[in-house]
């Protein structure tokens, strides 16, 4: 008796899959494979060929599972974790030790669960400590090498052996409730909610609207991004952030106060003792793909 054997799936079309829905385009995706965004859709048009199904629909800007996409995607995952831990295994690189990373706390709440994850299912004898902390505490843990590298904005104190990889805009950020028009209209203090010094963004928030002249006062101080969001939601003032972990009722007031520029995305890392760690540059890439994932989502 003859015995059909089901079509073997691609696995390089499944890990373009992967990375185009993780990055939220195919564009991004093509861009970390090193491959043109044609090819890679051409990988998807094979993928859905093989499955004889629609894996993915296009809702405006950003990528949607279908049902067949859903649960082709739970076990592409699964699929290439396994491809790829056979080839550390052949090759003696399974990774075991332990390595201690920081996130500055817009990257943390955002993008630390999926680092972690993605890495751990990759390297599960390896051990990892993570902190999520504001800039200076993370820049003072680098100097005490108690972390091993650090995600974080690029700033006047930041070591400058920090690999600066991308810009991200500012935006002026308030609730609905905030009624900024007239505020703006009336020349009365803009309320600002603010990290205490020293702080990257307070220090370019308040350099910007002393430029343009804009009367400002502070309102709420917080130690914690968490306490910013939670006072910005309260409708107690504006803050200066970007679009990372921004929460989605809030606003941004670009078209109504001057631009307060950009600022640089910077990894900084401690020398390991052997330099070339696979463990390192193994974190610093997902670090930097989930980052610039995030922006081509954002777009």
């Amino acid at each position: 008796m003859n015995v059909k054997v089901p079509a073997a799936l691609d696995l390089d079309a499944l890990r373009s899959f992967v990375l185009g829905i993780d990055s939220g385009s195919f564009a991004s995706a093509a861009h970390q494979l090193a491959r043109s965004t044609s090819a890679v859709s051409a990988q998807l048009k094979k993928l859905e060929l093989q499955c004889h199904a629609e894996l993915v629909v296009k809702e405006g800007r950003h990528l949607r599972l279908t049902p067949q996409g859903e649960i082709v995607m739970s076990y592409a995952r699964r699929l290439l974790a396994l491809n790829d831990e056979v080839h550390r295994a052949l090759h003696g690189e399974l990774l075991k030790g332990e390595v201690r990373i920081g996130m500055q706390e817009d990257f943390g709440e955002s993008l630390m669960p999926g680092i972690l994850g993605k890495f751990s299912r990759l390297h599960p004898q390896l051990r990892m400590s993570a902190r999520i902390d504001r800039n200076q505490p993370l820049i003072n843990a680098l100097a005490a090498d108690s972390l091993d590298m650090a995600l974080m904005w690029q700033s006047a104190d930041t070591p400058n052996r920090g690999d600066v990889f991308m810009h991200c805009s500012l935006e002026w950020i308030y609730h609905p409730d905030l009624n900024l028009s007239m505020l703006l209209d009336e020349q009365k203090p803009l309320p600002l909610v603010l990290f205490d010094s020293p702080c990257v963004m307070r220090s370019r928030a308040i350099d910007c609207l002393d430029k343009a002249g804009i009367p400002w006062q502070i309102n709420f101080v917080s130690h914690s991004l968490s306490g910013i969001w939670a006072a910005v939601q309260a409708g107690l003032g504006l803050t200066l952030r970007t679009y990372f972990g921004r929460p989605d009722n809030l606003l941004t007031a670009d078209d109504l106060l001057p631009s307060p520029g950009k600022l640089g995305i910077t990894l900084v890392q401690n020398a390991p003792e052997s330099e070339g760690c696979p463990a390192q540059e193994i974190l610093a890439t997902l670090m930097k793909d989930a980052v610039l994932g995030r922006h081509e989502y954002a777009k």
